[in-house]
């Protein structure tokens, strides 16, 4: 018997290499190489193809084009990280932490769906009756939801081919496993091979499917990189144990705005979505405080306000701490050297502290403007108005640049009762907003005189 030949995948980049080496060659990632079977093809025809069926070839104007209408999943806010609902033939990854709340969600959604749609939960961590437990524990209506606890994918495959649910859970992908895949289940090539042929099964038979993904210590999806590639949307459920709250944000979407959020509270009877994300980001104290400010973030379709608080303080070591929770800390220093040089506000000598309450993480520019003046707020103890909202990008020659959606972000400030705004010369409504009064700047220094 011949001994089958083995290659070596990085889970990284996925490239493939004959010898195992420490450093991928690809993507100089570290201890990133595992080894796979690999299974030979044969060609069969004088350019080098391989055996198989001919492809088809048509024109674009051919193409059949059939819109079906969006499945709801029963919870708004993911409806609204999805982009407006479940796509048939959509492969849907969930990641998170352990306990974060991606069994729970999706048993919820899944009992939710069961009694308008066909719906199968497939597990492969749990058995049926602590399934069954969980749901009963959380009052969800299951007498209509298909269970089966498999983790050959081919098994899983020809029990859906048969059941045919319009709604597929796989729990989780990490422990799916191929027959013509000689390797333990969780691995590089398991995962790559079983979230592909789930994937082929979903577009052929037209079945939305949630997988649910684990992470690493570093936060990042478990397997194989490719298999966000694969798949369709991409979410992250974020929140630590410690918090009654859960984030959910969409990193990747074909059918939708990406970084779109969705806010739920972990309850006793799961999770339940939050219609208006703004109030409980927005838990201040009665009296004002100094370094403590609210911006207006763009979160995919809508705007949240979030508080965003800053304390400068002495600092006794040669190199002072920037520190920086729920924002990037490279910005953080940029921003600080942009004070410096067109705001004459001295930090060199001064600890950092910037926290984002709630646990938001912001990644677009808009921060920039309300980050500098919570700074400079604290290193002065002075506090803001707690009526004053603050958004706009700095550039580095201190000018205050537009951001996108202003008015909407203005109009949203204005329905929780703000009165003022600091806000970019370019983002300043002609006609004003009803009951704020705006200050639009376009420098720096135009918005630290309106401090003193």
């Amino acid at each position: 018997m011949a001994k089958p030949k083995t290659a070596y995948l990085c889970s990284g980049c996925g490239a493939s290499f004959s010898k195992w080496t420490g450093q991928c060659p690809g993507c100089k990632e570290w201890d990133t190489l595992s080894e796979t079977a690999v299974t030979p093809t044969v060609k069969n025809n004088r350019f080098g193809g391989y055996a198989g069926t001919l492809a088809e070839v048509q024109p674009m104007s051919a193409v059949r084009m059939e819109t079906s209408a969006r499945l709801h999943t029963g919870l708004k806010e993911l409806d609204r990280v999805l982009g407006g609902g479940l796509v048939p033939g959509s492969v849907v990854l969930i990641g998170g932490d352990p306990g974060v709340g991606k069994s729970t969600g999706l048993l919820q959604v899944c009992c939710n769906m069961s009694q308008r749609v066909k719906t199968l939960y497939v597990t492969g961590e749990e058995s049926l009756a602590q399934i069954a437990m969980r749901a009963k524990r959380l009052g969800l209506p299951d007498q209509d939801l298909l269970l089966t606890a498999e983790t050959q994918v081919e098994a899983i495959c020809e029990a859906a081919a048969r059941e045919k649910p319009e709604v597929m859970v796989i729990d989780s992908i990490q422990t799916m496993q191929s027959a013509d895949v000689q390797s333990a289940p969780g691995s590089v090539s398991q995962v790559r091979e079983s979230a592909a042929r789930l994937t082929l099964f979903a577009k052929q038979s037209n079945t939305a499917i949630f997988l649910v993904g684990h992470v690493t210590k570093s936060g990042d999806l478990a397997g194989p990189r490719v298999l966000e590639h694969i798949i369709d949307v991409v979410c992250y459920i974020e929140g630590g144990s410690d918090s009654r709250y859960r984030i959910m944000r969409a990193v990747k979407n074909r059918y939708g705005a990406v970084n779109e959020l969705g806010v739920f509270a972990m309850t006793e009877t799961g999770l339940k979505e939050i219609a208006n994300p703004s109030a409980i980001f927005l838990s201040r104290l009665p009296e004002p405080m100094s370094g403590s400010v609210v911006m207006v973030v763009w979160e995919g379709s809508r705007p949240l306000l979030v508080e965003i608080q800053a304390l400068v303080d002495d600092s006794h070591a040669e190199n002072p701490r920037r520190v920086t929770v729920g924002l990037e800390q490279n910005r953080l220093a940029m921003l600080l050297a942009v004070l410096h040089r067109h705001g004459n506000v001295v930090t060199y000598n001064q600890d950092v502290f910037i926290n984002v309450v709630g646990g938001v993480r912001v990644n677009e520019t808009s921060v920039d403007l309300a980050l500098l003046m919570a700074i400079v707020s604290s290193l002065r103890d002075q506090p803001l108005p707690q009526d004053l909202v603050i958004f706009g990008e700095v550039g580095l020659s201190g000018e205050i640049r537009p951001v996108p959606n202003g008015q909407e972000r203005l109009r949203e400030a204005a329905k929780h009762g703000f009165k003022r705004a600091i806000v970019p010369q370019g983002n300043a409504p002609k006609a004003g907003i009803n009951g704020m009064e705006l200050l639009a700047v376009s420098k720096l220094s135009e918005a630290l005189n309106a401090l003193n």
